[in-house]
């Protein structure tokens, strides 16, 4: 049920990306998720579906393992279609069946949101997948460490940030083997009334926590074991080095935000 999901996982591979500083990924990401919000025009969607294919082809990510790892983004993503084709009215109407009618600004919105959720769950999807946890700790590390003259815990956010991304298809995993072993038990999560799902969901809820926090606790103590006092006086065995491809990287973004600008007059 859940081994489709790419998000928080790493692919070791030899791509542009994977060769990237990680700290180029991030920032480009970040620009990607802002200017994905402001894009309301066909033309500009247009321009983001050229990018989220020119990202593809420098990723070196296999196709299929990218469209498995979509594949359970669809059902929130035609949820919310349907929820805005259904609820705004404003527009023409384009066609009607028995009590609904479906407007043209309804449809527009929900292709538009629809849109947004695939580009947002691909681009992070992406980032994970060609960098290291150790490369996105470091990155998210020296892009916080101008706050540390505000007492800001630079290291240990991005430590914690980096293990919850990592955790999340851990987590996963351990969520469908939690349900393959309640249903081998005679649990239902699928048939019944709502009060009988609910009782059956706390059956899955339980045993998902106990083993969330034993696995916290097992890597606090093997961090602990292993000298870990947080980032004050340790050296790092790979440095990061800012290299033409993410200068290459910087360029391209200013010009596809320029090209955006344009789009919105």
């Amino acid at each position: 049920m859940f081994e489709n999901v790419i998000i928080g996982q790493y692919l070791p591979g030899r791509s542009f990306l994977h060769h990237m500083d990680p700290r180029a990924k991030i920032a480009a990401v970040l620009f990607l998720i802002i200017a994905v919000f402001l894009v309301n025009s066909w033309n500009g969607y247009a321009l983001f579906g050229a990018a989220a294919i020119a990202v593809y082809f420098l990723s070196g990510v296999p196709f299929r393992y990218i469209r498995k790892g979509m594949f359970p983004v669809f059902i929130l993503v035609i949820l919310t279609f349907f929820l805005h084709a259904f609820f705004t009215r404003e527009g023409e109407v384009l066609f009607s069946i028995g009590m609904f009618s479906f407007y043209e600004e309804g449809i527009r919105q929900g292709l538009f949101i629809s849109l947004r959720l695939l580009l947002l769950v691909y681009f992070t999807s992406l980032l994970t997948l060609t960098t290291s946890p150790i490369d996105l700790t470091d990155a998210l590390e020296q892009m916080f460490s101008p706050l540390e003259r505000f007492k800001f815990p630079a290291y240990d956010v991005a430590m914690m940030m980096s293990i919850a991304i990592r955790f999340i298809p851990t987590l996963l995993q351990e969520t469908e083997k939690i349900i393959k072993a309640q249903t081998a038990r005679g649990a239902d999560f699928n048939k019944g009334s709502m009060r009988d799902r609910m009782q059956a969901f706390v059956s899955l809820l339980v045993p998902l926590f106990v083993r969330a926090f034993r696995r916290a606790e097992d890597l606090a103590y093997a961090m602990e074991a292993r000298g870990y006092n947080g980032g004050e006086g340790r050296t790092k065995l790979r440095l990061l080095v800012w290299g033409w491809r993410d200068t290459l990287c910087c360029v391209l973004i200013a010009a596809f935000g320029i090209v955006l600008l344009f789009l919105r007059q």
